[in-house]
């Protein structure tokens, strides 16, 4: 057993051992799958503290060849798997993270180098005849060629170079390089498995590592429900540690990816690991994902004066979801043509959850849609920060039926939030969802709910948590009448959707005069 070379199943066993441990083991199943085939490279890249090492973790105490570890591994759902037995313990294993290596070298080349050196020390001291003074690519080969074991090679934090030397192409290339020589049409790896924040990065013609399949936020493939926590994991913590499911999927979920197969696609909600597994231990709920990094980073990308991305950001901040192409994105850092390149960067960090579906992008929950409102209290959108800050007093008026008060604040919020094109019932739409912004913090805002005869515009329902506020529909005129909308939600019946608020639930009518540019408001309340 040593540090890079067949690492063994110490920390695994820590992970298993924690107060909370949610078996993810079915990723096993996933990697047999491909092991010393054609899909044998894989590249999966997630936002930081969403699992990766853990799962690397496993991976290695899972198919390290140095001990038994299926004591360790009989009870959780890999074992159930038909290739369980087949693959365990049958490998030597090959980890390293590649940010250690790099906090001990001053360039690319001195990382290489330390690197290469500690694998061959181990493989030396396991195998002296066949890897003693010979490049690790020989050592790799003739070892493979002695045993018939291929290696499994894990690879952590792959990506760290190109966030550390984002403007260095030649120490990045040069990297990439390496692990091409290393890896590429090598018959000793039986499965290589790089992990990171950023899938590959691409180079024009220069395809380095055109052999890894990647499965990204944008596209996570049959790994989908590896990515986090899913929605039924979520719910069994919340009923172990007795906290709201609701409050927590208002805070911690929204990521929606899809796995798309022959056999149709398969939808996953996924959650936030860190945050969830912080908010049961301490019982309590918060950002807890977005203290392992400051808002200083989100800041920098959406500050960036590229066309459109700061009415992108204000639309998503109040709700709405931006169609974006993916596909332009380099897959850095620094390289970013368009606001979309801004905005896929966001995807894979973490800031914004992705539908490959119908290719829209959106702010996933509550926690991160406050990193969103910290970073821009501190830049220039003042006038974003300002409506955000209103949306306080603006609930408070809707409790208390202050229909002018409503109205004011709404106009308010209109004449501040001028980079919104203002023409049509939607921009209308995304205007009132940013100025009721704080609702958020005690209701589900459910836009366009189904209500049997047709579709209310804006419903208000209270979570458990915060079962004394009323529920609300809001719905929403352009050049019409407050009284009018009033009126359509009785006559289509939009109440009876939520008939079991009444007594405390608000209808509010809300039109926009183009002559005038006021809005207008009426408020009533439907009594038992």
């Amino acid at each position: 057993m040593g540090s890079y070379l067949n690492p063994g199943s110490g920390r695994f066993c820590e992970c298993i051992r924690s107060q909370i441990y949610v078996d993810k083991t079915g990723l096993i199943e996933r990697t047999n799958e491909k092991i010393r085939t054609a899909q044998k490279y894989i590249c999966l890249s997630r936002p930081r503290r969403f699992g990766k090492s853990m799962a690397m973790e496993m991976l290695a105490a899972y198919y390290d060849r140095s001990e038994d570890t299926s004591a360790m591994f009989d009870g959780l759902k890999i074992s159930h798997a038909s290739s369980y037995r087949e693959h365990m313990n049958q490998y030597d294993v090959i980890k390293v993270n590649i940010q250690d290596f790099l906090s001990m070298a001053k360039n690319v080349d001195e990382m290489l180098s330390i690197l290469q050196r500690r694998i061959l020390s181990e493989l030396s001291e396991q195998y002296p005849e066949c890897a003693k003074d010979r490049p690790l690519v020989f050592a790799m080969q003739d070892i493979y060629a002695k045993t018939h074991h291929p290696f499994i090679i894990l690879i952590d934090e792959w990506d760290c170079l190109f966030r550390e030397y984002k403007d260095d192409l030649a120490s990045q290339r040069r990297f990439l390089d390496f692990l091409r020589v290393w890896l590429k049409d090598k018959d000793y790896v039986g499965l290589a498995y790089m992990t990171g924040i950023l899938p590959v990065k691409k180079y024009g013609t220069h395809s380095a590592l055109n052999m890894f399949i990647e499965y990204s936020m944008a596209d996570p493939w049959d790994f989908a429900e590896y990515f986090g926590f899913t929605e039924d994991e979520v719910k069994g913590l919340c009923d172990i540690w007795q906290m709201s499911f609701e409050e927590t999927k208002a805070w911690y979920n929204g990521y929606r990816l899809v796995s798309h197969s022959r056999f149709g696609d398969r939808v996953f909600s996924m959650y936030n690991p860190k945050s969830v597994v912080e908010a049961m231990l301490r019982h309590k709920f918060g950002p807890y994902w977005n203290q392992t990094e400051t808002y200083e980073a989100l800041k920098i990308y959406i500050q960036m004066n590229m066309d459109g991305l700061k009415d992108a950001v204000v639309k998503m901040l109040a709700g709405d979801s931006v169609r974006i192409n993916t596909g332009t994105f380099t897959n850095d850092m620094t390289t970013f043509a368009t606001r979309d390149d801004v905005l896929t960067l966001l995807v894979h960090l973490g800031y914004l959850s992705y539908d490959s579906v119908v290719e829209t992008t959106s702010i996933p929950n509550k926690e991160v849609s406050q990193e969103y409102v910290n970073a821009i209290s501190t830049m220039d959108w003042s006038e974003v920060i300002r409506s955000v800050n209103d949306s306080r007093r603006l609930l408070v008026a809707l409790w208390n039926e202050d229909a002018s008060a409503v109205a004011e604040g709404i106009d308010r919020a209109h004449d501040e939030i001028s980079v919104l094109q203002y023409n049509n019932e939607n921009a209308l739409s995304c205007t009132i969802n940013l100025a009721f912004y704080f609702a958020r913090e005690y209701y589900t805002v459910i836009r366009e709910l189904p209500t049997g005869k047709g579709f209310a515009d804006i419903c208000l329902i209270p979570r458990k948590a915060h079962a004394d506020k009323p529920a609300a529909i809001l719905e929403l005129k352009w050049d019409k009448t407050a009284e009018g909308a009033i009126a359509q939600i009785k006559n289509k019946r939009y109440v009876d959707a939520l008939k079991d608020y009444r007594g405390n639930l608000l209808l509010a009518g809300i039109n926009y005069d183009k002559e005038t540019r006021k809005h207008s408001c009426v408020i009533e309340r439907v009594n038992a």
